[in-house]
């Protein structure tokens, strides 16, 4: 998963630390001198102060910009001195357009690359470390710490609200046609049931032919039930009479289907807004393709502004060599990325953790097994 963004993360650190070469190791520019020999290599004995002649030569003066340029040498001989060093702005020049360059064919919004690169700007550029402590492990930790700033805006515990909110929870499902939402329910329902949350199903997909069929099929594996009307009904209709009926038997959570649409058919929204001004659902979550890449994000930001979303789900994860929509649509939208799908499989759905996806991008689960297998 994202394979090809994390080896272009990896080689943004490499890059780093070749160009942050260490300081040489200097004497401390503060130290004291070896005091002089009494006598002069000529024999001669030193002047002493004050007599005739021995008035000190002045000193060429300094240019500001000489100045400027020995304190520069002076603070970094004091860092080499005390076993620290710095990285400075021009060694990130490069591998910072490199980086750019890298996010933005991986997917990543420009607005989104712009951010994380902001974000290592202010975590490196004078920033002092350890000799003991690598560049490229200093590089490391500020990356992690600004991609994790950008994909975990607005991150909540789904769990955790629904074991707090008044039940039934309704949440509704939108998206384009084709992205696996009634799959997504599906395999929702069944993390719920997996965590003590009975649930009723509701297709409010009333258009496509076969819908109804399809979320049989689901719900008849899963043993749950489903709640349907006839195509060409009304879809606020339908999912109203599915948490009718959880209200009436105890059923914890509603997941409402609903069509397939783009941001631009003016019917099928109208429909979303009498859903949300009828059932006031608890949630609404957008569901589409990892592997939409840029086209995802675009998607993602115009349905929130058409109908605000509360959160995401992307499918086909473990299908994405890029990564590109899973850093980019919590910062564009404001609103986060919930689940992964992974597979085909209804317990192929892992919800969302914005340090374990970055410690994934940058390579730290496959240290972490490199572990286990050694242990």
């Amino acid at each position: 998963m994202f394979d090809g963004l994390k080896d272009k993360l990896n080689s943004f650190k490499e890059n780093v630390e070749e160009e942050a070469e260490p300081v040489e190791e200097t004497a401390d520019a503060d130290a004291e001198t070896e005091p002089a020999d009494a006598d002069q290599p000529d024999g001669r004995e030193e002047p002493v102060e004050g007599e005739p002649g021995t008035e000190p030569e002045p000193e060429p003066e300094a240019d500001a910009d000489d100045g400027d340029s020995d304190r520069g040498l002076m603070e970094r001989a004091k860092l080499a001195a005390t076993g620290k060093e710095v990285i400075e702005e021009d060694d990130l020049e490069g591998p910072l357009e490199e980086l750019e360059l890298a996010l933005l064919s991986s997917d990543v919004e420009m607005s989104v690359a712009q951010e994380i690169l902001r974000g290592i700007r202010e975590n490196l550029i004078g920033e002092t470390r350890s000799k003991v402590k690598t560049t490229g492990l200093v590089v490391e930790e500020a990356l992690r710490d600004a991609l994790i700033d950008v994909i975990s805006v607005g991150q909540f515990d789904f769990e955790e609200r629904i074991a707090e909110a008044d039940k039934p929870v309704s949440i509704i499902f939108t998206g384009v046609n084709g992205v696996g939402k009634t799959t997504t329910i599906a395999k929702l329902s069944q993390w719920l049931d997996e965590r003590g949350y009975s649930t009723v199903l509701a297709n409010g997909d009333t258009y496509r032919a076969g819908a109804n069929e399809q979320l049989q099929q689901h719900a008849d594996a899963l043993d749950e039930r489903l709640i349907s009307h006839e195509q060409g009904s009304d879809p606020a209709a339908v999912i109203y009479d599915a948490v009718e009926y959880a209200e009436a038997n105890d059923v914890d959570v509603v997941l409402g289907d609903t069509a397939g649409r783009l941001h631009t058919s003016n019917d099928l929204m109208d429909q979303l807004e009498k859903i949300d001004r009828v059932i006031e659902p608890d949630m609404t979550i957008f569901v589409d393709e990892a592997v939409a890449g840029q086209d995802a994000v675009n998607r993602a930001r115009e349905f929130d502004d058409a109908a605000a979303i509360d959160g995401a789900v992307l499918t086909k994860a473990d299908a994405d060599p890029q990564g590109g929509a899973a850093i980019s649509i919590a910062q564009v939208t404001g609103k986060p990325i919930l689940f992964l799908g992974t597979g085909q499989d209804y317990d192929d759905l892992e919800p969302f953790d914005p340090e374990v996806i970055v410690d994934r991008l940058l390579g730290h689960d496959e240290d972490a097994e490199a572990g286990e297998a050694a242990a």
